[in-house]
């Protein structure tokens, strides 16, 4: 029993050991990433790197693999993504042949999030990946990398609603005109206020006196006034306007 209690407890710290080396070796590699730094990040991979992707289909071989990291994600100096990884998914397994340990599985899943010019970061996607790391001659790289589960990332506020009395929210009541959007009218209840645009509605909740956001997505609406009225409602979508609406 001494035995097999000595042998587990050495297979975990030999685990343990692994799973700090390659989490070591896959934070640095999405730093190279994040700062769309390809010659780094191309030193993560063997030269027969395979590549698949759900959405963007196999890429195969390194030097395949360096092109559209090159062209494709570090192709536009204004628009740029940023990964970072879903806390408490991310878990390192060993491979294993005669009790030696040769490669190992990273799984887990990752957020992206859009920067462009003009635009505050944003969080937009959700993906789940598993990459195969492969250990040779004392060196660590990646082998087979799966990007797959792409979808849109669920929407989280931090803005804060406020009460509005109700001859507050009643002054921006009307019909506003849009260049792009055509016709939206604004109604009042419950402290919100409802924009519609034909058949589609927002209900839009007070953040300040004239600032209103929507909690599913992240638009603001902002009520501008020309002297005591209001003259048109600026929207934006990630912060960067979108449409100016007058009021009608």
């Amino acid at each position: 029993m001494l035995f097999v209690f000595s042998s587990a407890l050495f297979a975990q710290s030999e685990k343990d050991e692994l799973s700090t080396t390659i989490l070591a070796q896959d934070g640095m590699f999405w730093s190279a990433y994040n700062q769309c730094d390809v010659e780094k990040m191309s030193q993560f991979f063997w030269p027969d790197i395979e590549f698949y992707h759900d959405k963007g289909g196999p890429t195969l071989g390194l030097s395949a693999l360096t092109a559209s990291l090159k062209n494709n994600l570090c192709g536009k100096l204004d628009f740029r993504l940023r990964r970072e990884a879903v806390a408490g998914t991310v878990h390192v397994y060993p491979l294993q042949k005669d009790g030696v340990i040769y490669g190992a599985v990273l799984s887990g899943e990752h957020y992206f999030y859009i920067n462009e010019k003009g635009k505050a970061e944003y969080r937009d996607g959700l993906a789940k990946f598993f990459h195969v790391w492969l250990l040779k001659d004392g060196t660590w790289k990646m082998a087979r990398v799966v990007s797959y589960d792409h979808h849109a990332a669920p929407y989280e506020t931090a803005k804060k609603e406020v009460t509005l009395p109700a001859g507050v929210l009643a002054q921006y009541a009307g019909t506003y005109l849009a260049p792009q959007s055509g016709t939206l009218v604004v109604t009042t209840g419950d402290n919100l206020l409802t924009l519609t645009i034909g058949d589609k509605q927002y209900v839009l909740h007070p953040e300040s006196q004239s600032l209103f956001f929507t909690s599913d997505r992240d638009l603001t609406f902002e009520f501008v006034k020309d002297g005591s009225k209001v003259a048109k409602v600026v929207v934006r979508e990630h912060g960067a306007v979108v449409e100016e609406a007058k009021a009608k």
